[in-house]
């Protein structure tokens, strides 16, 4: 698979040591940092059916808020939430958690839910460690960050959502133009374009976007066959597009962890990976594609709000939540599953 020269690895990492070691030593900072109600609020054990209840629009959330902690806590939230992400990833969700205060300008006094930019929360699963298995997940409306770290080395960090309401700011607001998601659509809207009469049709899986991403927030991916145009199918100029919107996904994450899934995704066979899109090619009219693999999917959709309301998630087939990861850590040091 070709990787975007701007982000070619020094080395190929096969665990995510280092990226494991940060999330540890955020994590451990950040739980010593609690007092004991809110460390009650705060950790779940890591068997707790909690991990897996995840969600992307606004609800009752477990956890402890942003708006809850004092400011060195927020510090180190933010620090724990930055190990889990690359720099441009980290800079797109500080950017969806500020677009609350516009959104809620946008919708008014009689807005129905609540926004606000400190209703994020970050929920710890076991006790952060350099050997055991342990997991955190920071999530509010338009963000669930999940991430199961295995034996202090290899991370699972699906399920993986970024979400931007509006998808472009409308003008007589602060930001207007702002686009938090813009290369997620117009790259997959430049593979589209680049279809040829042959190609156009085996593309389009339906002349309507659904009204959401398919998989919604369930807890296990239950989805068909890949559909679309496979890579194998594609000339090199159509390939290097495609592989540059899944590296865009990839890469929300800090390097180590995305060059695994990047290595793991061409060992299985790149040109597997499926492109798909239904609805309209037409800029601000609904649309919705999907990229689908042995081992990954991701789901990209903007029908709400006039088409002015994206929702983006990247799932791993098989391997959400980390299972496979822990159960091979159990295996590998004699340990009893929690």
């Amino acid at each position: 698979m070709h990787i975007p020269s701007s982000r070619q690895p020094v080395t190929t990492m096969e665990a995510e040591s280092e990226t494991a070691r940060r999330m540890f030593e955020a994590a451990t900072l950040f739980s010593e940092s609690l007092k004991t109600d809110q460390k009650n609020q705060t950790i779940y054990p890591l068997s707790s059916e909690e991990r897996l209840n995840w969600h992307y629009i606004p609800r009752p959330r477990q956890g402890l808020p942003l708006g809850e902690m004092d400011g060195s806590q927020r510090k180190l939230a933010h620090a724990l939430i930055s190990s889990g992400l690359s720099r441009d990833g980290y800079a797109k969700a500080m950017t969806i958690m500020g677009l609350e205060t516009i959104l809620g300008e946008m919708e008014g006094p009689k807005r129905r839910f609540a926004r606000d930019p400190d209703l994020y929360y970050i929920t710890l699963f076991g006790t952060p460690s350099n050997e055991l298995s342990w997991g955190w997940r920071v999530e509010g409306h338009h963000i669930s960050l999940n991430f199961l770290i295995a034996g202090g080395q290899r991370i699972a960090p699906t399920p993986n959502f970024f979400g931007s309401n509006p998808a472009r700011v409308p003008e007589g607001y602060r930001l207007a133009g702002l686009r938090i998601l813009a290369r997620e659509e117009d790259l997959a809207r430049q593979l589209l374009l680049s279809m040829n009469k042959d190609q156009r049709p085996r593309t389009m899986i339906a002349s309507e976007a659904p009204a959401d991403i398919v998989t919604q927030a369930a807890k296990r991916i239950q989805i068909d066959h890949p559909v679309g145009v496979a890579v194998s199918e594609m000339e090199t100029k159509q390939k290097k597009i495609l592989f540059n919107l899944v590296a865009e996904y990839l890469y929300r994450m800090p390097e180590d962890v995305a060059c695994a899934r990047m290595n793991q995704i061409e060992k299985e066979g790149s040109s597997n990976i499926h492109f798909g899109w239904a609805g309209s090619e037409n800029h601000g009219a609904a649309h919705y594609y999907r990229l689908h693999g042995p081992s990954f999917l991701v789901e990209y959709d903007n029908t709400q709000n006039n088409a002015n309301h994206i929702h983006t998630v990247w799932r791993d087939v098989r391997n959400d939540w980390g299972e496979d990861l822990l159960q091979h850590h159990y295996i590998n040091s004699h340990r009893t599953p929690i």
